[in-house]
């Protein structure tokens, strides 16, 4: 027997019991367990550098190492048989001569005066520092620039052939010929002369070689020797010498002011040339939508605009600026209503024969605005059927009579 009184399993203490757990309660979440770590990903190779390549820097010339390996260069070509003759003629400067066109091959080709294309092989002078000053002109992005050689300019257009570049050098005139020896008829003359005190357009056509812009530049220097005034042009480039001041026999002052497209951007030309006020208004060329738009704004706002442009006749001269015109934003009946509103006259030329010589139509409208004018109809109508009307102008000028 044991001397303590053992303790039956019922009598033993119990932990106290939990209060039962009320339907609505929600058993308490599970521990998180800690993730494990995303393995690190590979890190990526250098890449092995490239191997160096030494370019070999572009060789700049000086323009007396520029003329010895141009002169080089003539000499290797002379020890090629040709059985084409090579005329040798003087300085560059002292022959005359309109064009020359340089090959690839370096050869020059001039008029040959014997038909009215044929060319011949020449040779100058000074050729190779000619050719030295013309490469060396080119800026790189503008292909037709101006080359002042020994202080007589040539508009240059510079092309890129199969075999190379190639050049054509337009010798331009020292001086503006004057209006009477370029051989227009005598009352073409004075009816140009009368419409010096007017406004519009007065449009010179012909195709490339036919001396537009000559005639042009001989009558602005008319009418600033006759008349006077202020003339602002916009040539690209700048051709033949119209800067300066000129006396009228009045004594009044004719200037003229030669510019160049700001930033080749002609229409900023033209919006600069109508700030300044000027009686004449000469642009070089009309060549794309925007000048054509500008300068027949300028026409029809009191000024005497002149232009040039490249067409086969009248009617096509015509109708190319109608064209232009309508491609900058307006309707081809918009179009020709600008143009009967700012045309004042088209005159279209070309040179032939040996020597050459002038051959001129042309079709005027009728200067003053207020009265009937049988061509600004047509504009308006949308015809460029002109052959009668210039026929009848033309017989009209040559016996004296008025044409309106």
């Amino acid at each position: 027997m044991s001397l303590f009184p053992q303790k039956s399993e019922d009598s033993a203490p119990k932990a106290p019991e939990r209060p039962a757990m009320h339907t609505s309660q929600q058993p308490a979440p599970e521990p998180v367990q800690p993730q494990a770590a995303p393995a690190a990903r590979p890190q990526p190779q250098p890449r092995p550098a490239a191997p160096r390549i030494e370019m070999p820097r572009p060789r700049i010339l000086t323009p007396e190492q520029h003329l010895e390996r141009i002169k080089a260069q003539l000499a290797e070509a002379d020890k090629i048989p040709d059985l084409i003759p090579c005329e040798h003629l003087g300085k560059i400067n002292d022959v005359p001569f309109s064009d020359v066109y340089i090959t690839p091959d370096k050869k020059c080709y001039t008029w040959a005066a014997k038909s009215d294309a044929g060319l011949k092989v020449v040779t100058f002078e000074d050729y190779p520092e000619f050719l030295q000053q013309l490469e060396a002109t080119f800026d790189g992005r503008n292909r037709s620039y101006l080359l002042t050689y020994h202080g007589r300019h040539y508009r240059v257009e510079r092309t890129i052939s199969g075999d190379g570049p190639q050049f054509c050098a337009r010798k331009m005139p020292v001086t503006v010929p004057n209006l009477k020896s370029l051989g227009l008829p005598n009352g073409l003359y004075k009816y140009l002369l009368s419409l010096s005190g007017r406004s519009g357009l007065i449009l010179l056509a012909g195709p490339t070689g036919s001396g537009k812009s000559t005639t042009i530049s001989a009558l602005l220097q008319e009418y600033l020797t006759q008349k006077g005034g202020y003339c602002f042009t916009i040539e690209d480039p700048i051709e033949l010498p119209l800067d300066g001041v000129y006396l009228t026999p009045t004594g009044e002052l004719g200037l003229c002011k030669q510019t160049t497209p700001p930033d080749g951007i002609w229409q900023e030309g033209i919006k600069s040339a109508l700030r300044s006020k000027p009686r004449y208004i000469y642009l070089g060329e009309i060549r794309d939508p925007n000048v054509a738009s500008e300068a027949l704004r300028a026409a029809t706002s009191g000024h005497l605009v002149l232009s040039t442009i490249h067409a086969n006749n009248v009617s096509d001269s015509i109708n190319s600026l109608v064209k232009y015109a309508a491609s900058s934003g307006i309707s081809e009946e918009m179009a020709f209503e600008l143009v009967a509103n700012g045309f004042l006259g088209c005159l279209h030329q070309i040179l032939s024969g040996a020597p050459k010589q002038i051959s001129v139509t042309y079709v005027f409208a009728n200067p003053d605005l207020s009265a009937g004018c049988q061509v600004r109809s047509m504009f308006r109508n949308g015809k460029l059927n002109l052959s009668t009307v210039m026929e009848q102008q033309k017989i009209k000028m040559d016996k004296g009579m008025p044409l309106f």
